[in-house]
């Protein structure tokens, strides 16, 4: 009797993790191979552009006799001319509202509709200042909150500037 039931029991699977691991290890070899093919095509077509631009800057920065060297002092180049209505702004540094150990440092210009305006740029650059010292660490983490941040700093200077301003450009922002 007793094997009368071990014969009606069905027999047990074997290996059952095994063959999920190994499907995941051939996928993950398969898809690692095409990247690295896909990216040796690429990067054979693009190496021509790379030597040409390369090359250009060499001959550009040998015309102006920097031969490689930057100044002292020397960022980002400049982008605020009276010709094509931009004004850079100064650098903003200022603590946060909380944690008020925490330090934010932001560079923007300014794109005006007609001709820049400093007076506007001026008050627009204080109005900058006094919002980041309301604004938390937790409201502009993440790409979100940065993107909660430029829409609340372009309203503002949309405000100040009485729609003069077309743009606001961020150059900089560094939060330490």
């Amino acid at each position: 009797m007793a094997d009368a039931e071990k014969k009606d029991e069905a027999p047990k699977k074997k290996g059952g993790a095994m063959p999920a691991i190994l499907a995941i290890v051939v996928v993950t070899a398969l898809g690692a191979g095409g990247g690295w093919f896909i990216g040796g095509m690429l990067a054979n077509k693009l190496q021509p552009t790379i030597a040409a631009e390369k090359a250009a800057e060499q001959a550009k920065a040998a015309a102006e006799g920097k031969k490689g060297e930057k100044k002292e002092g020397e960022g980002l180049p400049h982008i605020s001319t009276a010709e094509n209505g931009v004004v850079q702004l100064e650098p903003i540094t200022t603590n946060l509202s909380y944690p008020s150990e925490n330090w934010v440092r932001l560079e923007v210009a300014l794109m005006f509709k007609d001709k820049p305006d400093v007076k506007v740029s001026e008050d627009v650059h204080q109005d900058i200042l006094s919002y980041l010292r309301t604004v938390s660490l937790q409201q502009i983490e993440g790409p979100r909150g940065f993107q909660y941040l430029r829409d609340d700093i372009q309203e503002r200077v949309d405000l100040r500037s009485q729609g003069r301003v077309t743009k606001v450009m961020f150059r900089t922002f560094v939060i330490e």
